[in-house]
């Protein structure tokens, strides 16, 4: 019954928008018949934003003196029709700005003729002279106005917005068409990278590009999308990430490099995961991991206050501190400041961190080591609990592949994920520059993707000996850091899911 009734309810809708539909596919008979019905002859020299920064503050009176024409170009996005005098709001990228057309102003009878031709979501080109109007509203007078695009679908209704979030993340330019905030995030978005470029710049860093198409799915660990190269006739990887052929570039010499890329991985999707995402990856040669940490605080802090005007983010029911320096916390200290009921136990006890992972509903498998499972716990229930940035250090060797050892505790690496907002932001280390060790860690990580190799994830298990090669050269010492952009522009524009930062992000199949 209730499928019934859906069903009705798309009919209705469906024959709605074919009525409009029909309608204005007439309107556009009736035009082309007397002239071209998609012009391109028309040329504005002002935007809606560049008019109220430069005429908001003037007077009714000083308008009218100094009888300034524009010509402005926009879609309507709201009229008022009043028999021989009409209202019409067109909205260009930078805002909105208000038309007024009467029979007078309009030669040739051009207002009774075009304003019957005209529906919201038309693009119209309009030149005249900018009044105010009693309600103190910037506006022009307009005495030529002209049809540029004729809009055939109805656009959804400006009062509700676009409230269907498939349809938002599908049909984008509605979304950004009906909702100014999403405009706005995608601004901030762009701004944002720009700051990034020019931080990154000022501090003698060169910006470089590295293939997106790899012969290895190597770099990280996750599952890789697969391609095929038909003249080589072999298997190729869409980038997981672009850190092997950037170490390379310091090994060539380069000392300061960051590469802004996009990476593509083959997993889940989630409000903080999409398939296809972009990072910037930096390298600093003759630095460690403490030398990155110190960049990346003065590059989030540089942003936030270059982008919002200050150092304390609002996300969600949060205030963010960008402004002091970062905290740092081992992942066992974490464990025990985030679950004060473990403080009296031994987490470094195989039975009792067990115990504790079962308590949270972990499964534990037995050829777990003590550091995995406590791996588990830190990334299923410590990680959502950390707002400030902190930057959390002291991970296993065994799960840092790339990573430097610890020259006081070799089973550790010298390396750290940055956390705000219980989202990891950016992931860190000194770079491993053994040759030997590095070829070691390769063939045990091979040996493991071979016996975890299932139907359901065949990550077919790699060896990089080009890598190796390079890295007999000599890499100096260096450190090296991943950041999320999309989780960055999340969190300077306090959005809550990926799908909203990114313009098309991936979606189910129809």
């Amino acid at each position: 019954m209730i499928k019934c009734i859906h069903s009705k309810k798309q009919s209705n809708k469906t024959l709605y928008t074919n009525d409009i539909l029909s309608v204005r596919q007439e309107k556009l008979s009736n035009i082309r018949k007397t002239g071209i019905a998609f012009p391109n002859d028309f040329r504005r020299n002002s935007t809606s934003n560049q008019l109220y920064k430069k005429y908001a503050h003037k007077s009714k009176l000083e308008l009218q003196r100094i009888n300034i024409e524009v010509s402005v170009a926009g879609r309507i996005i709201s009229q008022r029709i009043m028999g021989k005098a009409s209202f019409i709001t067109l909205q260009d990228f930078g805002g909105n700005i208000q038309l007024y057309i009467t029979v007078d102003s309009l030669k040739n009878n051009a207002y009774e003729k075009n304003i019957k031709q005209w529906d919201l979501g038309d693009i119209l080109g309009a030149t005249g002279v900018l009044f105010k109007t009693r309600t103190e509203e910037l506006s022009i007078y307009c005495n030529k106005i002209k049809l540029l695009t004729k809009s055939l679908r109805p656009l959804p209704d400006k009062f509700y917005g676009l409230n269907n979030q498939e349809k938002k993340y599908r049909q984008r330019y509605l979304d950004l068409i009906i909702n100014n905030n999403s405009k706005e995030i995608f601004k901030t978005r762009s701004l944002i990278i720009a700051n990034i470029r020019e931080f990154m710049q000022k501090n003698d860093f060169i910006e470089v590009e590295t293939p997106m198409m790899h012969m290895h799915a190597g770099g990280a660990n996750a599952n890789p999308f697969i391609t095929h190269h038909n003249k080589f006739g072999v298997k190729m990887y869409l980038r997981i990430a672009p850190e092997l052929y950037l170490k390379q570039l310091i090994i060539g010499g380069f000392e300061r490099i960051f590469e802004i890329n996009r990476n593509f991985r083959n997993e889940g999707l989630s409000p903080h995961h999409n398939p296809e995402f972009t990072m910037m990856e930096i390298y600093m040669a003759y630095a460690d991991y403490q030398d990155i940490i110190i960049l990346v605080q003065h590059l989030l802090r540089s942003l936030t206050q270059t982008i919002l005007g200050h150092s304390i983010v609002k996300y969600g029911n949060h205030q963010l501190n960008f402004q002091d320096p970062f905290t740092q916390i081992t992942i066992k200290n974490a464990i025990s400041y985030y679950l004060p009921n473990t403080k009296n136990k031994n987490i470094d006890d195989i039975h009792a961190i067990s115990t504790i992972a079962a308590s949270f509903g972990i499964q534990v498998n037995n050829h777990w080591t003590i550091n995995e499972i406590q791996m588990a716990i830190f990334e299923e229930i410590i990680a959502k609990k950390i707002i400030q940035p902190t930057c959390v250090t002291t991970y296993p060797i065994e799960i840092s592949t790339l990573a430097r050892r610890n020259d006081n505790n070799p089973q550790y690496a010298d390396r750290f994920e940055l956390f705000i907002a219980g989202q990891e932001i950016g992931n860190g280390f000194s770079e491993l520059n053994d040759p030997e060790d590095q070829k070691e860690r390769f063939l045990k990580q091979n040996k493991t993707k071979i016996n975890n190799i299932t139907e359901k994830n065949n990550n077919t298990p790699y060896y990089d000996a080009d890598y190796i090669t390079a890295l007999e050269y000599g890499l100096p010492p260096t450190a090296g850091v991943g950041i999320g952009i999309d989780r960055l522009v999340m969190l300077l524009t306090d959005t809550h899911t990926i799908r909203d930062v990114i313009l098309f992000p991936t979606l189910r199949p129809r």
